[in-house]
């Protein structure tokens, strides 16, 4: 005699919709990407240790011999060029980005991803919210330092808590935005070392064709107008003004006569143009 066995009926998983489950699949893959940063502390301690020396070499053997308001004190010049340091450092994070996001493809971590049913831009934006973490404490590593080797807020205009704490949300929104640029090359190349390669290099003219470590009023005028429509000069000059360090710019530039709203205009269109080229170009690969 058999007898028939009945299973009880298995409620099925209530769909999500899908900013609810893009904003929760981020969060896993930058749960993920978090925990993998703090079993390599080498990864944050060389990410430190760069913008360190940065802050050393150029506050004690370039200091006294740059002229920021017609003097050559270097504590001017030290106060000058801590806004340049802090923006150079969340940029450089751009490397980092695209060399991880170039060795889980090589691995095949990105494709074991998408063989998973999550939000596409999932991927991409957990890993960027990661090296935002990321970056976000070496910024506040760089920030003591350079309080021990003299800078100071107020050196120049008055400021309060506030201003201050805007100026490195700007910061990390600037930092934020050139992760995406990260993160598109390194879906566009082969390997972590091109990624590397390709992430870093761009950035130097960026950096250095702007007012982050000379006064941009002394470049010769096609030079200068470069500088002054730079995104990462907008942000540099932004943080001076709410740090209140000296460096106020006497250029007729939009951006530097309202180098606030140019920093985040500036930052929100990078977010919005290269988040949707790289995943496009995530989607293009996964098909």
């Amino acid at each position: 005699m058999s007898t028939v066995t009945t299973e009880a009926p298995t409620r099925a998983p209530r769909p999500r919709g899908g900013v609810a489950q893009s904003f929760g699949d981020s969060l896993v893959v930058a749960k993920r990407n978090l925990i993998r940063m703090t079993r390599i502390p080498e990864m944050i301690l060389f990410g430190v240790i760069q913008p360190v020396m940065f802050v050393v070499l150029f506050t004690y053997v370039f200091g006294g011999s740059m002229a920021i308001g017609g003097t050559l004190d270097p504590d001017v010049y030290r106060d000058f060029l801590m806004a340049g340091i802090f923006a150079q450092t969340v940029t450089f994070a751009t490397a980092g980005s695209a060399a991880g996001i170039a060795d889980d493809m090589q691995k095949g971590i990105i494709d074991r991803f998408r063989s998973l049913p999550m939000a596409r831009g999932a991927v991409l934006t957990g890993r960027t919210v990661a090296d935002l973490a990321q970056t976000s404490v070496t910024l506040l590593v760089l920030a003591i330092v350079a309080l021990l080797v003299g800078w100071r807020t107020g050196s120049a205009e008055p400021t309060n808590a506030g201003k201050v704490l805007a100026g490195f949300a700007l910061l990390l929104l600037l930092g934020y935005a050139f992760t995406w640029i990260g993160a598109l090359i390194g879906l566009s190349v082969r390997t972590p070392e091109a990624a590397t390669s390709g992430g870093i290099i761009w950035l130097f003219p960026v950096t250095f064709i702007s007012n982050a470590f000379v006064d941009s009023d002394q470049m010769t005028p096609w030079l200068r107008h470069i500088a002054e429509w730079n995104p990462f000069s907008a942000t540099v000059q932004a943080c001076r003004e709410l740090f209140g360090n000296p460096g106020v710019s006497t250029s007729d530039a939009w951006p530097m006569q309202h180098p606030v709203w140019a920093s985040i205009i500036w930052s929100v269109l990078i977010i919005v143009f290269f988040r949707t080229l790289a995943v496009r170009k995530y989607r293009s690969a996964a098909s």
